[in-house]
């Protein structure tokens, strides 16, 4: 019962959605300008390399944000997340090769690598078991108003200004997360002092096997958005929108919208019957997409793309803290994570193989990413036994 009444609404709980918000914004502010940027540098063949190289690193690095999540502390893994945002918001504008852009890519990477992965942790050490689905919403709502908030000011500033104000706008968001947490308390109780020897990883370091389940429904749920990074903006100009950023303002903000019950629908009617449902409606919602004809038509689906999406993130979230073993949170965290970049990383390479600047290979690309959203689906109704859940 203390569980149930203990408020979730603290003020490091604050801080941490603060900076998650800030942190989000700063990295996405770039997705909607970068293509065309890297097309303009004669590398329109590359795009799909845009967010596979950043995924590429960002899974990478995750077995080693996981370990020094349960070791070093939540807190500095965060910031190390921020740090790296900050220094590439500063390096796009000089490094103007196709190469460099790429190497930089590859870098960035590095921050969605570390932060988000203790984030997770830290919030699931700061509210009760009872409500980690409600927590997880909340905090959602906060990183995916960046994400909704930034693609719109990065369309916004490079209109207006230049790409490479946005580049240092993005800094600026950035360095403001890194001065946040910088007034954080450490949640981690047991830590230990940096050391070299931590970043040697083993096999058992790499993945937390309890929570495959969820990382299964991670990797293929999350193809579609690898995708849409990729061809979104494209596709959102062909059909007459003139804002590119404009699609992931209105998925992210159904998505919000839905977050205020889905993540306390997940506590109460359980993980499993709220991610079939936000299954389905993402299958049906890649659909629409792919079946738009006008601007209207794309922007009702990525509403419902944002529905489907709200519900099932938290409650994705929430099933692999319920999953894990509370000793190695981290590493179970940063399992779900591994699988969410691979699946954004396979979405992003499946649409720039099919889509090197040929407008109709857009919707075969989404109606494929259906399939793969289907197959998600099947498992969880078929395939996965409530037996395998630890809690």
């Amino acid at each position: 019962m203390k569980d149930d009444v203990q408020s979730i609404y603290t003020l490091q709980f604050g801080l941490v959605c603060l900076s998650s918000f800030l942190f989000s914004s700063s990295f996405n502010m770039l997705i909607p300008e970068l293509p065309a940027y890297l097309s303009a540098m004669g590398g329109a063949s590359y795009k799909g390399l845009i967010i596979a190289l950043f995924t590429l690193t960002a899974g990478f690095s995750r077995p080693f944000s996981g370990k020094l999540t349960d070791t070093i502390g939540r807190v500095p893994v965060m910031a190390v997340g921020s740090v790296v945002c900050f220094v590439c918001g500063l390096l796009y504008p000089v490094l103007t090769t196709v190469a460099g852009f790429l190497f930089l890519r590859l870098i960035h990477g590095f921050s969605t690598g570390f932060k988000p992965t203790a984030t997770a942790a830290y919030v699931a050490d700061l509210v009760p078991e009872s409500r980690w689905g409600e927590a997880m919403g909340v905090h959602g709502i906060c990183f995916s108003t960046g994400l909704a908030i930034g693609p719109a000011i990065g369309s916004t500033i490079t209109d207006h200004f230049s790409i490479d104000v946005l580049f240092y706008c993005s800094s600026v968001f950035a360095l403001m997360s890194i001065l946040i947490l910088a007034n954080m308390k450490e949640s981690l109780k047991e830590k230990q002092r940096f050391s070299f020897s931590l970043l040697k990883i083993k096999r058992k370091d790499i993945v937390e096997w309890r929570v495959i389940p969820a990382a299964l429904i991670t990797l293929l749920s999350y193809v579609s958005y690898g995708a849409i990074l990729t061809v979104i903006a494209d596709w959102s100009k062909y059909l007459g929108t003139t804002n590119k950023g404009l699609f992931f303002v209105v998925f992210t903000l159904t998505s919000l919208l839905i977050r205020f019950v889905a993540g306390k629908a997940s506590d109460q009617y359980g993980r499993v019957l709220i991610l079939k449902v936000s299954l389905g409606m993402l299958a049906v919602s890649l659909v629409w997409i792919g079946l738009s004809t006008s601007s209207f038509s794309l922007m009702s689906a990525s509403a419902l793309y944002g529905v489907a999406t709200g519900m099932l993130s938290p409650a994705v979230s929430a099933w692999t803290i319920d999953l894990s073993d509370p000793a190695y949170r981290g590493k179970a965290v940063a399992t779900m994570y591994i699988a969410l970049e691979a699946g954004i990383g396979m979405g992003a390479l499946l649409a720039g193989w099919l889509f090197v600047d040929d407008i109709k290979a857009i919707p075969t690309t989404f109606f494929l990413c259906t399939g793969i959203t289907l197959i998600a689906l099947v498992y969880l109704q078929f395939g996965w036994k409530p037996k395998e859940q630890i809690v």
